[in-house]
């Protein structure tokens, strides 16, 4: 058993329309799910990714309106990185983005609530996915998920849940790769700076790993073996997840590739209305009463 890289990221917000202006508006992605936080529905769940909703490019976020800033500390995730796939691709983002550093292979910079990110150029087998938008060439797209990076006070105690329970491979001192199939995802551990971290706003929430339909409960079976806690299968609608905390402290998730998101809705409209699982159906009219209202900008769907 393999896992296929990362599944999804899931992060904070406090403005849920300034986030859609900046990962739809700015970062080109395509939303392709508006709904809620099913552990708490009274606030949105937003997701954007290519234009088919595809697993490995899948960034989530949960608003709570007002929400402070927040700061990555250690057990947190600090940055997320994206593929490109050339230097004329950063030069475009450069020239796009008109903020950031500049280093070489990567532009480092972050959302306008302090979430750090990073456009890396990768040389890759993995599928490109990417999002259409009128003012972004496809060859410039943000392509996918390269790799998440958190803060630890010491990498080696997460060495065992993360080589021997999850089979991820070690790819340096401090950073190792999930690698299935068809796709990998790496996770990286950076030094913890002495300020502790304070959830908020502009922070990562959890990052989730793909697994095979099938695998999910053999998977949940290592977890425990390996000497985590993770909470039972919970059924998402649109995928089914278990959750635990690896040992630096970060919050896991093992997400299935399916069913998708268009068990729901036409591929072609994702994302273009609240859609909410069954089971919060009977809260429709509460909802749209009190959820902040809000507008994709404009993209081009091929």
């Amino acid at each position: 058993m393999k896992l296929e890289g990362i599944h999804h990221v899931s992060s904070i917000t406090g403005d849920a329309q300034a986030n859609v202006d900046f990962y739809a508006g700015v970062l080109g992605l395509r939303m392709v799910k508006k709904t809620v936080n099913q552990d708490d529905p009274t606030v949105y769940h937003l997701f954007y990714g290519d234009d088919k909703g595809s697993p490995g490019l899948d960034l989530t976020f949960f608003e709570y309106p007002g929400a402070s800033r927040g700061r990555a500390g250690r057990g947190m995730i600090h940055r997320i990185v994206l593929r490109v796939g050339s230097v004329q691709a950063l030069d475009f983002w450069e020239r796009r983005l008109g903020a950031g550093e500049r280093t070489r292979g990567s532009i480092l910079f972050s959302d306008p609530e302090g979430l750090g990110l990073e456009l890396r150029v990768v040389s890759t087998s993995d599928a490109s996915l990417t999002a259409s938008h009128p003012e972004i060439p496809t060859e410039h797209a943000i392509q996918g998920f390269e790799e998440v990076r958190a803060y630890t006070a010491d990498p080696d105690t997460s060495r065992n849940l993360l080589e021997n329970a999850l089979g991820f491979e070690r790819a340096g001192a401090a950073s190792w790769q999930a690698r299935g199939e068809k796709r990998g995802g790496r996770y990286v551990f950076d030094t913890a700076p002495g300020e502790r971290g304070v959830p908020g706003a502009g922070t990562v929430h959890h990052v989730a790993w793909a697994s095979l339909d099938e695998e999910q409960v053999p998977w949940r079976d290592r977890v425990i073996a390996g000497g985590a806690s993770p909470t039972p299968v919970i059924d998402r609608y649109w995928f089914k997840s278990v959750y635990f905390r690896e040992p630096s402290g970060v919050l896991f998730e093992i997400a299935t590739m399916g069913p998708g998101f268009a068990v729901d809705e036409d591929p072609a409209h994702l994302g273009e209305r609240l859609v909410l699982p069954p089971k919060f159906e009977h809260l429709r009219e509460r909802l749209e009463g009190t959820l902040t209202p809000i507008h994709a900008p404009a993209v081009a769907h091929s």
